[in-house]
């Protein structure tokens, strides 16, 4: 069984439902309004957990009742919670999330405490990533954070993996030198390279670009068409599973929680991993809400 800590975000999300998407201008009514748990790096370590790793989570909320009730939700799903920090005065993050009758969904953040831990709390947390297999980052909080945390686990051997997201147009040399695996959907693979993804080839020429900025190991997300990879010795594109999308937020956030704990850390076992990631994202956008909608392995079959 893999050991799987993730740094990065906590949000509660508060979700809306509605026909489609309003105008500029335009006020539209909603069908539904609902809470979860939520934010990319929650919904990361919920996924991993539910597909049986040992998963801890470094991160940070507000002394406010959402930071205590998201807590509460992600220490029923035994996750380690005690890298978590409290941060005094301060509002945890939240997500405003609209999704239309296609399934789609426009995403509004406020950051709150995700952006008020730093590297001082990531290295009271040095023995959580020591103890891990793979150590993963998003960026929903501080790039100092995130870089400690990739320091210390390649310092002790471990494997990193970054999912760039929301992307930056130039992301941290330093931290790119620390990133074993990168997980971009094709957006922001186009936003990081300047390369378009329309094909195979502009997927191998954004894959090389990826390769020069010193990763081994790319993986890019293409919705319903499924994953490509590529590394130094294999590539190919591991097809969605055929469904129909009803919210798709969480979706990318599943794919790489389910396939950290599937992944040998050797990589040896890649486009199987892979596979078992798409198959928890197609389960995953059946259903509303961001964690709500995440599976148990038990919920996974290939027949």
């Amino acid at each position: 069984m893999n050991a799987v800590t993730v740094i990065g975000s906590i949000n509660m999300d508060t979700t809306l439902r509605l026909t489609k998407m309003p105008k500029p201008g335009e006020t539209l009514h909603t069908s539904d309004i609902f809470h979860s748990g939520g934010g990319k790096g929650a919904n990361q370590a919920v996924a991993a957990k539910r597909s049986g790793t040992n998963t801890a989570f470094i991160g940070a909320v507000g002394d406010d009742n959402e930071g205590a009730t998201l807590l509460d939700l992600l220490a029923k799903e035994q996750i380690d919670i005690s890298g978590i920090s409290t941060i005094a005065d301060t509002a945890t993050g939240q997500a405003m999330i609209m999704v239309d009758n296609a399934g789609e969904n426009s995403i509004l953040i406020h950051a709150g405490a995700n952006n008020a831990f730093h590297e001082a709390e990531v290295q009271q947390q040095k023995a959580l990533i020591e103890n891990s297999d793979f150590l993963i980052a998003q960026f929903e909080s501080s790039l100092d954070a995130t870089l400690a945390a990739f320091t210390l686990a390649k310092k002790a051997g471990k494997k990193t993996i970054l999912n760039p997201a929301p992307a930056l147009e130039t992301i941290p040399t330093e931290l790119l030198a620390q990133t074993d695996v990168i997980i971009p959907n094709g957006t922001e693979t186009e936003i990081i390279t300047g390369i378009e993804v329309t094909d195979e080839a502009s997927l191998f020429q954004a894959a090389t670009a990826l390769h020069q900025l010193g990763i081994e190991t790319v993986i890019i997300t293409l919705g319903s068409k499924g994953a490509f990879y590529h590394t130094a010795t294999q590539h190919g594109i591991v097809p969605a599973f055929k469904v129909k999308a009803v919210d798709t937020t969480a979706a990318g956030d599943t794919f790489i929680g389910a396939l950290s704990s599937q992944l040998n850390p050797d990589f040896s076992n890649l486009p199987e991993a892979i596979r078992y990631g798409n198959l928890a994202s197609s389960v995953a956008v059946q259903s509303y809400g961001a964690q709500p909608s995440i599976p148990h392995r038990t919920d996974l079959t290939f027949e």
